[in-house]
């Protein structure tokens, strides 16, 4: 078996954050979250035997080389890729931990790790998730999420298709934003990842998800969304938007509810359809960039803060 469970901790809204050793003593993290909404609406209208659809979000990495500084994984930097075994073996421990009437519905690459940054057995183990005659888990649920590695993004439109959901970790609207939270934008400023992400080739009525982290003092102004409003005007988009999630030892902190709720109004006024991410999992440091293993996250740097 290439991973074996360690713990496992449950949130009072059904989320459990995985704890897994791999062979030679590296430990990852993935998350089991039900989408109670859903079987919310079933129950409402008495529809028998309806499951509750349980989104898993795995890793592909020990740590991250990314450095986004909201970000717990990358406080910890990279211990190693993992391979398309370990990757596909975090599903199957996922699957049997289903309890009574949970399905298994939809599959993220957004647990530890960048898995554009490790390229090859990302696409391996998509392979393996997809095969008919192993999981057989559809590309429609399938979601990657990248910080903009555009290489990476190319090779995946070419070698599936663009049939594999695609999430980017835009974060900013201008080059001068992002790269003081992620350093690769450095290396692929704003307008190469716009352009491959217009030039990825998608199935029709298919969006690309656009990630954005509201950060106060940072990235969270009025201003800030009629400038992303622009630079996504012609690229077949939607947008979630995520109150920044606490992490250890950092600075930074989340947008006022009603800073985030304007940033949300200038968007829809100008034709984007855009979602506010609930917050599932943040109890048990499980929420969207906490991941990271507890006893490493404690000898991280003991602040984060924009340059």
């Amino acid at each position: 078996m290439s991973a074996e469970l360690v713990s496992t901790r449950r949130s009072s809204d059904g989320t459990r954050k995985l704890l897994l050793a791999l062979e030679d003593g590296a430990r990852v993290e993935c998350v089991l979250i039900p989408m109670t909404p859903m079987s919310e609406l079933a129950a409402r209208h008495q529809v028998e035997g309806a499951a509750t659809r349980v989104t898993v979000c795995i890793s592909s990495q020990v740590g991250c080389a990314m450095g986004c500084v909201f970000c717990a994984s990358g406080q910890l930097g990279l211990e190693r890729g993992l391979s398309a075994d370990e990757i596909v073996g975090q599903v199957e421990i996922a699957w049997r931990l289903l309890e009574p009437g949970e399905e298994l519905r939809n599959l993220v690459f957004m647990g530890m790790g960048e898995p554009l940054h490790h390229y090859d057995a990302t696409a391996l183990a998509l392979r393996r998730l997809m095969d008919p005659k192993g999981p057989n888990i559809g590309p429609r649920r399938i979601t990657l999420s990248t910080v903009g590695l555009v290489p990476g993004i190319q090779r995946l439109g070419r070698d599936f298709g663009g049939k594999i959901g695609l999430a980017v970790s835009l974060h900013a609207p201008s080059d001068a934003i992002r790269s003081r939270l992620l350093p690769m934008n450095r290396r692929y400023p704003l307008a190469e990842l716009l352009g491959a992400l217009r030039a990825y080739p998608l199935p029709r009525r298919r969006r690309i998800a656009i990630e954005y982290t509201l950060i106060e003092g940072v990235n969270a102004a009025p201003e800030h969304a009629l400038m992303l409003s622009e630079i996504l005007r012609d690229i077949p988009v939607k947008i979630n938007l995520i109150p920044m999630n606490p992490i250890a030892g950092s600075a930074l902190a989340a947008a006022s509810p009603a800073a985030v709720l304007e940033f949300q109004r200038v968007l829809a006024e100008r034709g984007y359809s855009c979602f506010l991410r609930a917050r599932r999992g943040d109890a048990l440091d499980a929420a969207c960039g906490q991941l990271a293993r507890a006893d490493r996250l404690a000898r991280a740097p003991s602040s984060a803060r924009v340059p």
